[in-house]
């Protein structure tokens, strides 16, 4: 059976996810429709960027992922279809979708080409459609015209060195741990036959743990998660509260010889 996600910004207390679950299933009744998110703040790209590149990998190739966040966009963002990593997904170019992968795309197109409409509601009357005839088969090529490139947006870069690894904060999670930009693997390049020192704020710290309930109850803890980045938490506690970090808070890692 055949799988359409959804990421939105549109929160569940209004019509608007029931609307484009409709449409689609209007087009196919046989398609599985899977929510990832609602929640997404509005106009969040970057916090949306982050849950559709953490998730998206762990579904069948083949997917279609329909992206209704910032949907209006600017004047010129278009309705788009992408094809990347053997995924698709549909949503505005507003620069969301060059934050999910570091890979050229397979293919691009431009929706609302062929028989082009007004809407207010772009999730439901471009990208549903569109979305439940991708996943029901039927080719890019014949749902909008080919283009060759989209629009990217320049994402927090780590900067390392012998000496450092220079982070920063990219999420603070429901539960208030910080999320960032530092991977596993380069930590384990760089730390190799050294002592490491990670500061943030005031703080700092020398052990990583390797699983949460390895701290006590109100106990500051590093690990690398389950998406190989550095997180800060503070067990059973807030962390992103009591530690007054945030969203793009530096995070440093210094080496010792």
């Amino acid at each position: 059976m055949a799988i359409v996600t959804l990421l939105t910004d549109s929160g569940e207390s209004d019509h608007y996810v029931a609307a484009i679950k409709a449409k689609i299933l209007s087009v196919n009744p046989g398609l599985r429709i899977v929510d990832i998110s609602h929640q997404v703040k509005p106009s969040d790209v970057a916090h949306a960027a982050y849950i559709l590149r953490s998730v998206f990998r762990d579904f069948p190739k083949g997917t279609v992922h329909l992206v209704g966040v910032d949907s209006a966009g600017q004047r010129d963002d278009a309705s788009i279809v992408l094809q990347l990593e053997d995924h698709f997904f549909v949503g505005t170019d507003n620069g969301l979708f060059g934050l999910i992968s570091d890979r050229p795309h397979q293919f691009l197109a431009e929706l609302n080409t062929i028989q082009p409409i007004q809407s207010t509601f772009p999730e439901k009357d471009i990208f549903a459609p569109a979305a439940a005839k991708l996943a029901s088969g039927v080719g890019m090529a014949d749902i909008g015209r080919p283009m060759g490139t989209f629009k990217k947006m320049i994402d927090r870069q780590v900067k390392a060195t012998k000496k450092l690894i220079a982070g920063h904060v990219i999420r603070v999670d429901n539960f208030g741990n910080l999320i960032t930009n530092i991977p596993k693997e380069a930590f384990e390049i760089l730390s190799k036959g050294k002592t490491y020192t990670v500061q943030f704020g005031g703080e700092k710290f020398r052990r990583i743990l390797t699983h949460y309930n390895q701290a006590e109850e109100g106990e500051c803890f590093l690990l690398f998660n389950s998406l190989g980045l550095l997180e800060i938490g503070i067990y059973k506690g807030n962390a992103s509260e009591l530690l007054g970090l945030s969203y793009d808070s530096m995070v440093n890692i210094t080496f010792d010889e």
